[in-house]
Parts: structure tokens; sequence; C-alpha cells
């Protein structure tokens, strides 16, 4: 059997690997456009700001150490221009020779992943503009700031490329500015949650503009610069373009394979395409969400090479089945950690899914052992049935660990309630007895068996202009001094029993306090004397972050409110 694969890096390379485990006698090929035949993809921004000083370190395998290992070829800076599925070969063309000629193949499995979107912006060809997604790009990028010592970059988009970017940027010694059309960053997270995320990299100087389009790059006698629409344009001295990506299937289109979502190749649940022996695995791919059942693109490379893995299960007659993706992910911003599994709650409600969600904030260990951090999670379900429906986390330490939880819990059909009973190890400096993971799902079960209702930062404008609702602030006289949300009455929670009369019977009250739980308990004191209470899913402390980070207009605080 002869089996080639188009392709590297995550998909192709485990798919190689594993092809030799399960066969020994087996003819591999791989055909790879790029210099590299396996590399670490998410290491790349960090070699950019010098958190990886040696570029070897960037490369897994190399031709000669994979077919050492391996018994397998691997052909660099080959690109496969063509494929007939009917006579089953492939047409290639040796980058540095110029070489044409043809290959045929058993088995045929497509790893092209997938090529930075620039969605018809023009100049991006110019000197001191780039785009990140391989090893070549990463040296010509390190290469550049080497040789030309620029002092201010722009970034266009604010995804994950763009934000680990911009931390090793800052972390070079440039002023990095970034530039994003929509009105916030991480498009996974949901806007409250994004929003500590820009606060973040304000704070480490990093300018971070919304409703920026970027148009085209330019370059004239001034130098760089970046075009907006509405006639604006940012100089810099260099700008890269990290708008997200799309698949990289013209390859396979050309050949007449089915196709999908933005031209991603479709694949069964096995991997296989339309035509007959062609898998395809990767970035290319379009894939089934684990938790909507809908197609779906999620470019990451744990999804990759286990599609990988179960290509090559599938050619050497192992019936595995690739059970979707979830988009489990995490990234580092400075020293800070934002981690996400599931969807957001934008996308559930697009979907027409009826969500909740709960927001809090614990420590990231027990709070009277030393260095114990904050970290804000939000946790979400479906109202009827309590399926998980996703989480999102940002914090410092052990903010991975809560994700990797979760996720698993979600993959598990846990009911968001059934978190309160994972037995999760404890120590003070690792946890608290009550993980955070368990403190959800109290929370969440508090809300089925109906001893709380929620409000969220979105209901509070429109909180402050309805007679019908009493806004009730739990927290000490000093904290209230120190800032509160406008139109909330400070009656600190251990008064509330004492002064109880001073709350109209007739209102619906809502309670707020710093994180979630005293007007919890100050919603169980009304509750249980008459009155219908809401909590403020997240506290105080939540909202003024998320008005931190533009989520919300500084008019509606009354002192103490950064600006």
């Amino acid at each position: 059997m002869k089996v080639i694969i188009i392709g590297g890096v995550a998909g192709g390379a485990t798919a190689a690997a594993r092809l030799r485990r399960l066969d020994e006698s087996a003819e591999i090929v791989i055909y790879e456009r790029s210099g590299y035949i396996s590399y670490a993809n998410c290491g790349l921004p960090y070699y950019i700001g010098g958190e990886i000083e040696d570029r070897a370190e960037l490369t897994l395998q190399t031709p000669r150490s994979f077919f050492a290992r391996f018994n397998i070829v691997a052909k660099v800076n080959h690109e496969v221009t063509a494929i007939d599925t009917s006579a089953k070969r492939v047409t290639v063309k040796d980058l540095k020779s110029g070489a044409v000629f043809t290959d045929g193949y058993d088995k045929l499995i497509i790893a092209t992943g997938a090529k930075p979107a620039l969605f018809g912006i023009g100049g991006a060809h110019l000197k001191g503009v780039f785009t990140l997604r391989t090893v070549e790009d990463t040296l010509a990028i390190r290469d550049y700031i080497d040789c030309n010592g620029p002092r201010t970059a722009v970034i266009a988009g604010g995804g994950y490329i763009g934000i680990e970017l911009a931390e090793n940027l800052v972390r070079a010694g440039l002023k990095v500015t970034i530039l994003q059309r929509p009105d916030q960053l991480l498009a996974p997270l949901d806007y409250d949650m994004a929003c500590l995320v820009s606060s973040k990299l304000r704070r480490e100087g990093v300018e971070v503009r919304f409703g920026a389009s970027v148009q085209s790059f330019s370059r004239d006698e001034e130098g760089l610069k970046c075009n907006l629409s509405g006639g604006t344009a940012v100089a810099c001295d260099i700008a890269v373009a990290a708008l997200g990506v799309l698949p990289d299937s013209a390859l396979a289109q050309n050949a007449g394979l089915k196709t999908g979502i933005k031209g991603a190749i479709c694949i069964n649940e096995r991997m296989q395409t339309s035509a007959p022996d062609v898998y395809a695995v990767g970035d290319a791919v379009e894939i089934t969400h684990f938790v909507t059942g809908k197609k779906s693109l999620i470019s990451l490379a744990g999804p990759a090479n286990k599609q990988g893995r179960i290509a090559a299960d599938n050619i050497c007659g192992i019936p595995t089945t690739f059970g979707g993706s979830q988009g489990s992910s995490v990234i580092k911003v400075f020293d800070m950690t934002v981690a996400t599994t599931g969807i957001n709650q934008k996308t559930a409600q697009s979907l027409g899914l009826d969500c909740e969600a709960v927001v809090l904030s614990p420590s990231s260990h027990a709070g009277y052992y030393p260095g114990a951090r904050t970290m804000t999670m939000k946790v979400l379900f479906e109202r009827r049935t309590y399926k998980l429906l996703g989480a999102q986390i940002v914090g410092y330490d052990g903010v991975d660990k809560r994700i990797d939880v979760l996720a698993t819990a979600m993959r598990a059909g846990l009911k968001a309630y059934e978190l309160t009973e994972l037995d999760l190890a404890y120590a003070p400096p690792y946890s608290s007895a009550k993980d955070p993971v368990n403190m959800a799902g109290y929370m969440i079960e508090n809300i089925k068996n109906g001893l709380v209702k929620q409000f969220s930062y979105a209901d509070i404008a429109g909180l402050t202009t309805d007679d019908g609702a009493f806004l009730l602030d739990a927290r000490t006289p000093a904290e209230y001094a120190a800032g509160h949300a406008k139109g909330f009455v400070n009656i600190p929670l251990d008064d509330l029993r004492s002064r109880i009369g001073e709350v109209p019977k007739a209102k619906r009250v809502y309670v707020m306090c710093h994180s979630g739980l005293r007007s919890y308990l100050a919603c169980r004191i009304l509750a249980q004397n008459g009155y219908t209470c809401y909590n403020f899913s997240g506290g105080y402390a939540f909202l003024r972050a998320v008005a931190s980070g533009g989520g919300m207009p500084s008019e509606m605080f009354a002192c103490g409110m950064e600006k």
C-alpha cells in the first residue's frame, strides 16, 4: 500500500507516524510546500519575542529524522498542484528546481491546513507587511526586526495570533497597536469576558482600537501606513495582518471534492472525503461541533492531531471515528491566561438555545495560602436540560486546570449542576476545598432549585430607570464609597436584617456585592421575608472590569471608576 500525504505539521505528520506504527510495510510519502515538515505552529510568536531563543526549537522533525525513525519519505519545498482522483495520481512541483512530476497513490490524505485571510486588503506584499502562519513567516518577521530596528507595530486583527504577537512584539521593544473591526477581541469569548482581555492589554501598554476596519497597507516617503475606512491612517514601522484564517482547500476543490463552510473539505466521521480512498484532516476540513451538532470550522492543533490519527486508523482497517470538537483553547496574554471550551452565550442565542450563565470570581487556591489570585469564570448551560454549553475563564494561576475539568465534564455529558459532584484534588497551594468548578456547580444548582434568580451587567442600564426596581448594594460603606454603580443604595449585608424595612416590598430587588456571594446571602434573607429578589452575576468587581475594558460607559458609575 502506498499512501501520499499532502502537508505535514499537525495533521499530516501525525497521520504519517500513526500509519507507520500500524503498517511497517506501507510506502508513505509526505509532500510539504514549506521548508519544514513538522513544526510548533503555536510557538511561532514566541520566537519573535525571544521567549524561544533557538529557531531550531521550532522544528519538531526534519525529513532526515522522520526517515530515520519512521522510514517515511518527507519531501519539503514540494507543492502538490493537482489531484486526479480517478487515476489516483498527484502532480507535484519541486519549488527549488522547478521540476514537475506525477506520483501515484493507493490512499491519499489531504492536510493542507489553513491560509491567512486577507479579505481583499491591498498592499499585503509590501516591505514590512507580514502574515504569520509558517516558520518562514516567523523567521522573516524576526529578521526584519533585527535588521531594521522598527519602533512601532500595527497588528490588524485581535484573534489568537494577533494577541500573542502583540505580547511578543512588546517584549521585543516595540510600541504596538491592535486594530480590530469588531467591538471585542477573541471571538470565542463573550463581550463581557473579552473586555477583561482588552483591559489587560492596555495596562501592558498595547493600544487597542475597536471599529478600525483596515482597507489597505501603503508605503510612501514617510514610511509604512495602515489605511482605515473613513480615510484615516495609522503610521507604523512594521505591520502584521492577523485577520484570521481560511481553509486552504483550493487543491481539493479543483479535484472536485465536496466542500462546505468557506470552502472547507467535507468529511465523514472517519475523515473520508467525497472521493474514494481520499481522506482529509486538520484546518482544511469542516467538522461537526460537539456541542451544537452543527458543521463548523475549528482551527486548532488538538483536533488536527486526533484527525490525523483517525485517518491513519481507517486506512489500516481500524474503524475509528471522530466525535467532533468543542474548541477547547487557551492563550497567554502577558502574565494572564484566557481559556475557553464549547460555545459562548452569543452563539447559543444565535442558535435559539435558551441559555443562562453563571459568573464567579474565585481564587486560584485557598485564600489564606500566599499567592492566591482571582480568576473570572463564566459557565453556560441550557435552562431546560442543564446541558453544559461552554465555559470561559480569564485569570492567572489554575485557569488551564479548570477549563480542562469543564471540557471533560462537557465531553462526559455531565449536567451543569453535577459539577458539584466532581471529586477534585485539594491542598491549600493548589485549590480550595470547594474548587471553583464545584462552586460553579453550586451556583447552577441553586438556580435549578429556585433559590436564586440572576441579573447581568447588560440589565443595569434599564433598571436604573425602572420604577418597579429597587437597586441594593450589599457591600460595606467603605467599599461603596470607593466606587459603585449609579442608582444602587447601600445597605451592608450584616445590617440588612435590622434595616430590612428600608427595602420596599412592592418592588423587585436587585442586589449587588463585590463578587456575588454577599448579594446571594442578601437575596436569601430577602426571599424568605417575602421579597422578589435578583442576584447580580459576577459582582461589582466583574462589572468594573467589564467597564474598564470598554464594555460600559463610565457615566454609569459613581466615584472610584478608573478611566
